[in-house]
C-alpha cells in the first residue's frame, strides 16, 4: 500500500458542496463581551445546538448579532442518532428552525446514543460497530436529513469500552456509514488519538482509514491523562501527537474547515486564540511535506484552502440542559 505522503490529497471531492471556512471558534458565554466589543478576525464560530434551541433572551441576541457578521456551524450533542428510541421530530424541527434562521453552514452531531426511554444522560455512549447497526443507524441518517433538508454530518466520539458483537473497525464503519447515507463526517483528531490509546490500536490507520472526501471539518482538543486510559476533558492544550494526526490528516484531505475545543477551564479569549493559531504551522508542515515527497523539493508548499488571517479555535462538548 503506498504511503500517504506519495498520495495526492482529495481537493477534487464536493465535501456535499460545503466549503473550507477556515479556524473556528466556539461561542461561549464566557467569550460574549470580548467577541461584542472587539468582533476579532474570526473566520467563523461553531454553536452548540441545543443552548439556543429554546433561548430567546441574551445567548439568542448575541448569536443573531454574530451571525450576521460571520458564518455559523451547528453542532448538538442530543440527536442520539444511535438510540432505539424513535427520533425526536420535535427536537429536528427546532434544530432545522434555528439553522435557517442562523443560515447554518452545516449541522452535526456525533455517531453514539445519549439516552433510553426519553431520558438524556448528557453522555456521548458508543455503540457496537456490526451490521445491525450499520443498518438502524444509516436509516435514521436518512430521515434526519429529509427533516433537516440538508446533509447531516456526524462526528466520531471518544469511547472507552468496546463491544463483544462488534466486527468492524471504527473506520470501516464510519466509511459504509457515510457512503450508504450520504452524509459528512466531522473527524475529530483528538478523539482518534484518546480511544486509540484506550483501545490499543494504530491512530494513524484510523486516519489514513476513513473517507477523506467525506470530511467535513476537523476537531481538535486537548484531553486528560489518567495514567491507565485517556478521558476527552477539552480542558488543556493540544498536545505533540495530537497535532501529528492533524497534520497527517490535513495533507490527506488537503485542508478542510479546523476547530479547536476547549470546554473546561476556559481561558481568555486571546489564550484560545494563540492556541488554535499553531494549526497554521501544522496545515504548512503537512503539505510541504507531501510537496517535497512527491516533488523532491522542500521549498513547495501545495495550499488547500483556509484563513488567510488570524483564526481562533472553540471549546464545544458542553453538556447543555435537557431538551424540553
Amino acid at each position: 500500500m503506498a504511503h500517504p505522503r506519495s498520495t495526492p490529497p482529495d481537493r477534487s471531492a464536493p465535501r456535499l458542496g460545503y466549503p473550507n471556512l477556515g479556524l473556528g471558534v466556539g461561542l461561549r458565554c464566557t467569550h460574549f463581551p470580548y467577541i461584542l466589543e472587539h468582533w476579532p478576525a474570526v473566520d467563523w464560530f461553531e454553536v452548540i445546538s441545543e443552548n439556543f434551541m429554546d433561548s430567546h433572551g441574551r445567548p439568542r441576541y448575541v448569536l443573531d448579532q454574530i451571525a450576521e457578521r460571520y458564518p455559523i456551524v451547528m453542532h448538538g450533542v442530543s440527536m442520539s442518532i444511535g438510540s432505539h428510541d424513535p427520533l425526536n421530530v420535535e427536537y429536528l424541527r427546532k434544530l432545522k428552525k434555528l439553522a435557517d434562521e442562523t443560515g447554518a453552514r452545516w449541522v452535526s452531531d456525533h455517531l453514539c446514543w445519549t439516552g433510553v426511554a426519553g431520558r438524556n444522560t448528557h453522555d456521548l455512549l458508543p455503540i457496537p460497530l456490526n451490521e445491525a447497526s450499520l443498518e438502524h443507524v444509516v436509516a435514521r441518517i436518512r430521515t434526519v436529513q429529509e427533516i433537516l433538508e440538508r446533509p447531516l454530518v456526524l462526528e466520531n466520539p471518544s469511547t472507552y469500552v468496546t463491544f463483544a458483537d462488534s466486527d468492524m473497525s471504527d473506520w470501516q464503519f464510519l466509511t459504509r456509514m457515510s457512503e450508504e447515507a450520504d452524509c459528512g463526517l466531522l473527524l475529530d483528531v483528538n478523539n482518534v488519538y484518546v480511544s486509540s490509546t484506550n483501545h490499543d490500536w494504530d491512530a494513524k490507520q484510523y486516519v489514513r482509514g476513513v473517507p477523506h472526501r467525506r470530511i467535513v471539518q476537523f476537531h481538535l482538543a486537548g484531553h486528560t491523562n489518567c495514567g491507565t486510559h485517556l478521558i476527552d476533558t477539552h480542558d488543556g492544550a493540544v498536545i505533540d501527537p495530537v497535532w501529528e494526526l492533524y497534520r497527517l490528516a490535513h495533507q490527506l484531505t488537503g485542508g478542510v474547515s479546523t476547530l479547536l475545543e476547549w470546554d473546561a477551564k476556559i481561558p481568555a479569549f486571546p489564550v484560545v486564540h494563540a492556541e488554535v493559531l499553531k494549526a497554521k504551522t501544522h496545515m504548512a508542515a503537512s503539505l510541504l511535506g507531501f510537496s517535497a515527497a512527491t516533488s523532491g523539493e522542500g521549498d513547495g508548499i501545495v495550499h488547500g484552502g483556509g484563513a488567510d488571517h488570524a483564526a481562533i479555535g472553540q471549546p464545544l462538548h458542553f453538556v447543555p440542559p435537557e431538551v424540553r
